[in-house]
């Protein structure tokens, strides 16, 4: 309380008793009825004043705070196939349930695989895929500021994500309890394959095989590369000691079009434990054609690379950047014209465009020559105001030209764009709207428009390189820009006729990934249809099996997930079920698991991570140590904390109830003694 308001409570004081005074003392005759009323209305003037004064006191209360414990269980499908799961159920159970434990600790548990839980109700060891970096960081968000020990229970093998030895923070302990034991065997595997996802028609196209070998007695390995029962290739490795990898390379020949399914094989030791990686199937689309884009520009600017690095992450497509003079000397067949940051320099460029009706797609940018493109073309116009603005970006959540998912552009940095209004003049379809400071303009950032069988768009905005930095800062990947960026080129470049039931997915899959099918369905005015009824029929080509299941809504979209069904060719068709429409497709299932890879734990990095976070690592079978170690820590105190509240008196309801008692009971004793 400062000294100003212990001023004014004495002066509230002094009024108050001097008013008292002045009604029942002042000029009157003494007696005790009229004492006791001046200090009645003493104590009611007082309050009163008190009240509008309003000082504040402090009020510090204590409690104590004990250290948290994450106790963090592996739920992938290696703990059962290395046949850790029971003893993992058990020593999660009696961890949890410990007495000691729960006096010493706040108990918060995780599970973890492919994603991260918050707590856990049942745990299959089912998850396709070990994300142990995913938990970590998860971790360190949540317990960044408190004294947080971890008691990972995992066999510590990662088929996902950063390697989580780098993301473990030192000032926070690990006690990893390993599923698994030090025991080895000899055992030769394939570590992976590296191949593109395409190839073209009569060219060869690289594979890169990763051979391992553990043991200790020379080996020789005989690899196999098969296509359906013919062996197109084959090679002797010889393993040692001290030869413990081999880096195989080939270049197989693409000769038909399609979808071809290999298996990379080596054959195992005579007393081999771990049969199953000894092989992987991999497959690869041989295609006849290819996109070919034209990003044409006069300035150097850093969306350009990000552009052709999106695009071309895709190996269907390849972006030329050229000059414009460049450009009209192709003799290339382009289906999609970028005209970055146009100007007075492009005129033959838009000559071409409009005799040999290219789709094209605009990004004006602080360079634009907005007399010269309002002159150029009639599909909008732009007002020229010599002003920029930056705008954010909002999705437009009713479009539904093609499928937006896995990216929001929710808080993605701002593009430089010319102030003005922007007018179209054919029916356009809006992607991204223009915000500032997060009130949309309705003006419109990224819009696509059709118009006697072309497709153009226009990026009213330059900076994009920022959104691909962003979408990696927020997802650890920079898939979710290049999939929207690609979806997008994708449509500008193809000139098929807009159907209403159209489908995305992709031609293979391997068995450890989500297995998605989107589909969008319209109305016949080509406005996304919310209500309709989609469902899918697929069929495996081999057993004949087939099942029918509904798309439930997703956003703009509907969507599917096959995931967990069995490995193997799928045909498959999408319908509706209030109009006679439907679509079909077809898709490969690679049989590859992941989880069943490994032959034993991973006990040195577990044992690294204890290490580097000052703590120790225990095995399975002596997992009851750690709970004596951790009460007799002295790291992890229980806290002793003070909370200091400002509370103002005018919440304090005891003087509400004074100040009534007082007035009460003076205007009783004034009405008993006949003074009213």
């Amino acid at each position: 309380m400062n000294s100003q308001t212990i001023i004014f409570i004495v002066i509230s004081g002094i009024i108050a008793l001097l008013l008292a005074l002045f009604q029942y003392i002042y000029k009157s005759k003494k007696s005790k009825v009229k004492l006791w009323l001046a200090v009645l209305r003493f104590v009611s003037i007082f309050a009163i004043l008190l009240l509008l004064v309003n000082p504040k006191f402090e009020a510090v209360s204590y409690y104590e705070e004990k250290p948290n414990l994450v106790i963090a269980l592996d739920n992938s499908e290696s703990v059962a196939y290395l046949k850790q799961d029971e003893k993992a159920k058990t020593a999660f159970q009696n961890l949890i349930s410990s007495t000691e434990l729960q006096n010493k600790f706040n108990i918060k548990t995780f599970k973890f695989g492919e994603n991260v839980l918050l707590s856990i109700d049942s745990f299959y060891f089912n998850e396709r895929q070990t994300n142990i970096s995913g938990f970590f960081k998860n971790y360190n968000e949540l317990y960044k500021n408190t004294i947080s020990p971890v008691i990972l229970i995992s066999d510590g093998n990662q088929t996902i994500g950063n390697d989580y030895k780098y993301i473990v923070k030192k000032n926070q302990p690990v006690y990893p309890i390993i599923l698994g034991d030090t025991s080895t065997f000899s055992d030769l595997r394939i570590g992976q394959v590296n191949v593109n996802r395409y190839a073209y028609l009569k060219n060869k196209f690289p594979v890169e095989i990763i051979t391992n070998y553990s043991g200790i007695e020379p080996t020789t390995g005989s690899l196999n590369i098969r296509l359906g029962n013919s062996i197109v290739f084959a090679k002797k490795i010889e393993f040692n000691a001290n030869k413990t990898s081999e880096i195989v390379k080939a270049n197989l020949n693409a000769s038909n079009i399609g979808i071809k399914n290999y298996k990379v094989e080596i054959a195992p030791l005579e007393n081999e434990k771990n049969k199953v990686n000894n092989y992987k199937n991999f497959a690869i689309e041989i295609i006849d054609q290819k996109t070919n884009i034209a990003l044409v520009t006069e300035n150097l600017h850093p969306d350009l690379g990000v552009l052709k690095k999106a695009i071309e992450s895709n190996e269907q497509r390849s972006v030329s950047i050229l000059k414009p003079k460049e450009f009209i000397s192709q003799s290339i067949d382009f289906n999609l014209v970028i005209l970055f940051s146009p100007n007075n320099r492009f005129n033959s460029v838009y000559k071409r465009i409009l005799n040999q009706k290219l789709n094209t797609f605009t990004i004006a940018g602080s360079s634009t020559d907005w007399n010269f493109v309002n002159d150029s073309q009639s599909l909008f116009k732009q007002e020229v105001t010599n002003q920029s603005e930056d705008y954010q970006p909002e999705l437009n959540p009713n479009f539904g030209v093609f499928i937006v998912d896995n990216i929001t552009f929710i808080d993605y940095p701002p593009l430089e764009s010319d102030f003005g209004n922007t007018t179209f003049l054919v029916p356009q379809e809006t992607i991204l709207y223009k915000t500032i400071n997060g009130i949309n303009t309705e003006e419109s950032l990224l819009s696509t428009f059709e118009i006697n069988n072309q497709k153009h768009a226009l990026l009213n905005g330059e900076g994009i390189w920022r959104w691909r930095a962003q979408c990696y800062l927020n997802t650890d990947s920079f898939e979710g820009f290049d999939n929207f960026i690609g979806k997008f080129v994708q449509y500008l470049s193809s000139n098929k006729k807009r159907q209403r039931l159209s489908l995305d997915y992709k031609s293979f899959y391997n068995q450890n990934e989500n297995i998605i099918v989107n589909a969008q369905f319209f109305n016949k005015n080509y406005e996304f249809d919310t209500n309709s009824n989609l469902q899918i029929t697929y069929v495996n080509e081999e057993t004949n099996v087939s099942k029918t299941l509904p798309l439930l809504l997703n956003n703009t979209s509907y969507r599917i997930d096959l995931s967990g069904i069995e490995p193997g060719d799928y045909n498959f068709s999408i319908k509706s079920n209030d109009e006679p429409i439907s679509s079909s497709g077809n898709f490969t299932i690679l049989a590859y698991n992941v989880e069943q890879q490994f032959l034993n734990a991973d006990v040195t990095k577990l044992q690294s991570v204890a290490t580097s976070t000052n703590a120790k690592s225990y095995f399975i079978d002596e997992y009851n140590t750690i709970i004596s170690e951790l009460v007799s820590d002295e790291r992890y105190a229980t806290i002793q904390k003070s909370k200091r509240n400002r509370i103002p008196i005018i919440d304090w309801k005891y003087l509400l109830s004074l100040i009534a008692l007082a007035l009460s009971l003076e205007w009783c004793i004034r009405k008993y003694n006949g003074l009213i």
